[in-house]
């Protein structure tokens, strides 16, 4: 008997080892399961070991360290957001709180500018983070500070276009020599290898209106080499709409790589209502192998800034340069421009008929909160005869230092449904990582920043019923994931990165306006951003487990 004792005691002390090390670390049980593909939905579990996904299915057996019961919610992919603005800002607070608390798991950054590179007549960004002031040069050194600092989101990026035509031109407007241009391939092409995801432009301003068709094939060939894709903000979203998408399309036709279009809208009253025209010029292009897709925000106000009704000329040489000109004779063709446009020149002011009732400041300062319109008349109050509108927009721009937020009623309820209902269509917020209380809270900014995502789910999806639930997840998970080549998120699968949104279907809405934009999502219960709870019942836990994601590493 007991020479048994031995292996009865090693065998006792096997199990207790293996009952102290769970199979799981996080088992996920009883939920809706959304898996991003837009397949129907069914009930049941998902495990999750470390920071990846290990099983998904109707009753996954085995301990974890911990269970979240997700009985009667909907258990989805962490949302990518394929348009955003949160770069600094994450320096200044990586809990993204307006981002986390939409289910936002990943930000896609750049639109035309991007945090690196800063080179040549740029010089070194500096910024401070935490107290501190650090500078950096390259892509991939704002990409090794947001894994250093600390952030609750991944963090995916494009190289802007502004940046290298800047970094080679400075604020000139001249043609750059070929000498100059190849300097500027040198720098994407080196951002590329930073692990920028493509190459985005903003071709409605300077400098990238400056850049012609030709110009951006060339750089847009640098991107294909390495994979990437072209994300644009189209060189006008008004009158000339058409002709901006098929511009789109001939870049990525000649450069060989997908084009996803930033925001796809009709921004000018005179064209609403063609935007079938739009969609057919999508899918013909696909339909002869073109890998066009577009992103949108589901609101029908877009944000820009007042300066953007200058026009382009006025703008050479910087903001200095423009308010010079601002308070020189060169105002009255400023003025004349305005009025009656520039041929290819998006012209916010003619877009909405020159109503300045639907132009609302978001920006801080004085006029936060405000429509143009009551401060033209409080400018022109008592004054006999009334001051131009167009001279106290001038000198309203001198008195802010020639930049004010500003948000634009632009577009319509019925363009922007037939976008986003279509199969290649994503959605993205062209919003930023804000909060409703602390150094986040400022100025008066678009409700996208801190409703988007909600807002699909319970206005177009459960009240609206213009998108199913699994294609409204598909359109905010692996159709944005796909369209940049991550191929290990946006879906639950075992293997992919555990980034897990929880969300209740029948609560889930935005509760952000315009008048007053900081208020926080309803419904959205947990986020999981590579295995870790960063949300826990509506709550943020201070959990910081972002990670830089560097294209082709």
């Amino acid at each position: 008997m007991l020479r048994y004792l031995p292996i009865l005691t090693i065998f006792l002390l096997s199990n207790s080892l293996f009952a102290a090390d769970p199979a799981y670390d996080l088992v996920i049980r009883n939920g809706k399961i959304v898996d991003g593909t837009g397949s129907p939905w069914f009930i049941g579990d998902l495990a999750i070991k470390g920071d990846k996904i290990v099983s998904v299915g109707r009753a996954i057996v085995g301990d974890a360290k911990r269970e979240i019961d997700a009985k009667g919610l909907v258990v989805a992919p962490g949302f990518i957001d394929m348009h955003s603005h949160s770069d600094y800002l994450l320096l200044e607070d990586g809990k993204a709180q307006s981002k986390i608390r939409q289910g936002v798991t990943t930000d896609v950054l750049g639109e035309g500018d991007s945090a690196g590179p800063y080179k040549g007549a740029l010089g070194d960004k500096r910024f401070v983070v935490k107290g501190e002031t650090v500078k950096w040069s390259t892509l991939g050194g704002y990409l090794d500070l947001i894994d250093k600092s600390g952030v609750s989101i991944n963090v995916a990026t494009y190289v802007g276009i502004d940046n290298i035509w800047e970094g080679v031109m400075g604020k000139t407007h001249a043609k750059p020599t070929p000498e100059q241009f190849n300097q500027m391939k040198a720098l994407l092409d080196e951002a590329m290898k930073d692990g920028a995801f493509g190459l985005s432009t903003m071709l409605m301003m300077p400098p990238g209106s400056l850049a012609t068709t030709d110009d951006i094939v060339e750089l847009a060939k640098v991107a294909a080499k390495h994979k990437g894709i072209y994300s644009s903000h189209i060189r006008t979203e008004g009158i000339g709409v058409l002709d901006a998408i098929k511009e789109a399309i001939a870049i990525g036709e000649r450069a060989g790589l997908p084009v996803d279009i930033i925001h796809l809208k009709i921004a000018d009253e005179k064209y609403w209502g063609k935007m079938n025209e739009i969609v057919k010029l999508i899918d013909d292009a696909r339909s002869r192998g073109v890998n066009v897709q577009a992103n949108v925000y589901p609101y029908t106000r877009g944000n820009n800034d007042l300066a953007s009704i200058i026009p382009p000329w006025a703008h050479e040489g910087g903001t200095a340069k423009m308010l010079e000109r601002l308070k020189s004779g060169d105002r009255d063709q400023i003025k004349k421009d305005i009025r009656e446009g520039i041929p290819g020149w998006y012209n916010h002011y003619t877009a909405i008929g020159g109503d300045w009732k639907r132009m609302l400041v978001s920006g801080k300062g004085p006029y936060e909160g405000l429509t143009v319109d009551r401060i033209i008349d409080a400018k022109s109050k008592g004054k006999t005869p009334p001051p131009d509108a167009l001279d106290i927009l001038c000198e309203i721009l001198i008195e802010t230092g020639g930049s004010i937020p500003t948000v634009y009623a632009h577009h319509t309820e019925k363009d922007m449904t037939l976008a986003m209902s279509q199969p290649w269509c994503s959605i993205g917020s062209d919003g930023s990582a804000y909060a409703i209380d602390g150094a986040l809270r400022r100025g008066n900014p678009h409700p996208r920043n801190f409703g988007t995502f909600p807002r699909v789910l319970g206005l177009y999806c459960r009240e609206r019923k213009l998108l199913t639930l699994e294609e409204a997840v598909r359109k905010m998970t692996s159709l944005n994931a796909a369209k940049l080549g991550i191929m290990d998120r946006g879906l639950l699968r075992s293997g992919t990165f555990a980034d897990v949104t929880i969300f209740d279907q029948a609560k889930v809405i935005d509760k952000s306006t315009y008048t007053d934009p900081f208020h926080y999502n309803e419904g959205i219960e947990y986020v999981i951003v590579n295995g870790q709870v960063v949300l826990e019942k509506g709550k943020h836990t201070g959990a910081t487990p972002g990670k830089a994601l560097r294209h082709g590493k």
